[in-house]
């Protein structure tokens, strides 16, 4: 059975990182994911879907020292889903990624937006183009 997600995004606010009791770091962030399509009539759209992104141990402290807000950056991981009750009392699930790689994108010059968009597009059909060579293989 395989349970992986790659994605490449911006990175939507600081990390927060935080130890449990047993010290052990755990670093949480979101990753706004955006792909532009057409419609049928022909318009260009552009939607956005957001991932919570959790890391634990050393990959949580480098997560925290260096990511920051805006950055482009490649995680890759596992879904799972995790139940709990609000303050209110409702029943929820969250759905999370861990992280157990990462990769900065970004330069260490923030670039244009529409930069930045051509660029993850290009990252993203090098990493389909390397995955369908590892198929081959």
């Amino acid at each position: 059975m395989l349970n992986k997600i790659m994605l490449i995004g911006n990175v939507g606010r600081d990390p927060e990182m935080k130890n449990t009791t047993n010290g052990t770091a755990v670093t949480k962030f979101t990753l706004a994911v955006s792909r532009q399509f057409k419609t049928a009539s022909g318009e260009t759209k552009e939607e956005t879907e957001w991932f919570t992104i959790v890391a634990w141990n050393h990959l949580a402290e480098i997560c925290n020292q260096y990511l920051k807000k805006g950055k482009k950056v490649y995680v890759e991981g596992r879904l799972t889903q995790r139940k709990y009750t609000d303050k209110d009392g409702i029943h929820r699930v969250a759905v999370e990624v861990i992280a157990n790689d990462m990769e900065m994108l970004s330069p260490k010059e923030q670039t244009t937006d529409k930069q930045a968009r051509e660029e993850s597009e290009e990252d993203v059909e090098a990493l389909l183009a390397e995955l369908e060579r590892q198929s081959e293989e």
